[in-house]
């Protein structure tokens, strides 16, 4: 009974949760991250959507199950491996995104249209556009970017242009490595055709991804760096004036997010690294938990971030 307790949870990936710590964007970069109601209010939306997109994979768990079976690695989901029948699948996607849904209405009425923007969205990619071509890498990308929207939403914080851009390009960075990593896999995997498991696949080839990934990389760069000189979050300047109150207004007129873009840049070549040298990338959220130099580069990211904004302002 523990064991299928086990097979449930890992039918759900909470591993792959760790992409909807998007939805905070907005509150740290607000200067709402110590506001008990809104950090409350966005941690609900953060559970909500947890249990929403492990409904979406459930979906996608079921649809390819013949095509999982095939595959190196998905072989041993639980539906594909039979550890969990499709029909008790079905019932935990109806009981998980009844609760996310429920949990998205009570956060607010403009949350509950993103949340319901991406079920839909989701939907139309399992059953339609994961086969075709440049639009499978889109709806992918669009599940980032609404959950930062979402955050948004939420606070009613609103995000910098700039900053927008750079959650664009990242996540067209993500899902086309995702894809690069996918296709060299299923390449050097014997006994099965790339096509065979993603039709997608045959219209890309590795070169033709490699050059998507150097557009949204580099274009990663210039928007964060963009972001970084041109714009001022509200920061809420805790208490460093007590310690340096001669100083410290000339320092503040320096751009300290700037100093933010070396772990950024780290970040960018450690995942580019990850694709190319290591093979990885399929599963982004595998890779940042697993590259322990890469994690180390977003942890130091977000502690320098709050800092800046919550100490330095």
């Amino acid at each position: 009974m523990i064991k299928h307790y086990y097979y449930i949870l890992k039918l759900l990936r909470p591993r792959q949760w760790i992409k909807n710590f998007a939805l905070f964007t907005a509150l740290v970069l607000g200067g709402q991250l110590f506001e008990l109601g809104g950090f409350t209010q966005v941690f609900l939306g953060f559970i909500s959507f947890c249990l929403l997109t492990s409904s979406t994979y459930i979906v996608n768990d079921i649809l390819d199950v013949k095509k999982d079976k095939l595959h190196p690695f998905k072989k041993a989901r639980p539906i594909a491996s039979d550890k969990i029948s499709v029909r008790e699948g079905i019932i935990i996607f109806i009981v998980i995104l009844s609760l996310s849904l429920f949990i998205a209405r009570e956060v607010g009425n403009g949350f509950f249209l993103i949340a319901a923007l991406y079920l839909v969205l989701q939907m139309l990619y399992s059953f339609v556009f994961k086969a075709i071509e440049i639009f499978d890498i889109f709806f992918i990308a669009a599940g980032y970017i609404l959950r930062v929207l979402a955050g948004e939403v939420i606070t009613g914080y609103h995000l910098s242009v700039w900053l927008l851009l750079t959650t664009i390009s990242l996540s067209m960075f993500l899902a086309i490595g995702k894809r690069r990593s996918e296709l060299t896999l299923l390449k050097n995997y014997t006994g099965v055709r790339a096509t065979e498991i993603r039709q997608s696949l045959s219209h890309y080839s590795e070169q033709l991804l490699a050059a998507f990934i150097i557009i949204f990389a580099t274009s990663t760069f210039i928007f964060y760096s963009l972001f970084t000189f041109l714009e001022n979050p509200q920061g809420v300047r805790l208490s460093l004036d007590i310690f340096l109150p001669d100083v410290l207004p000339y320092y503040l007129q320096r751009k300290w997010l700037m100093v933010t873009i070396i772990p950024v840049v780290y970040g960018l070549m450690r995942y580019l690294q990850d694709i190319y040298e290591k093979q990885e990338g399929e599963s982004p959220d595998r890779v940042l938990l697993s590259d322990k130099s890469l994690l180390s580069a977003v942890i130091i990211w977000g502690l320098l971030v709050v800092f800046i904004i919550y100490f330095i302002g």
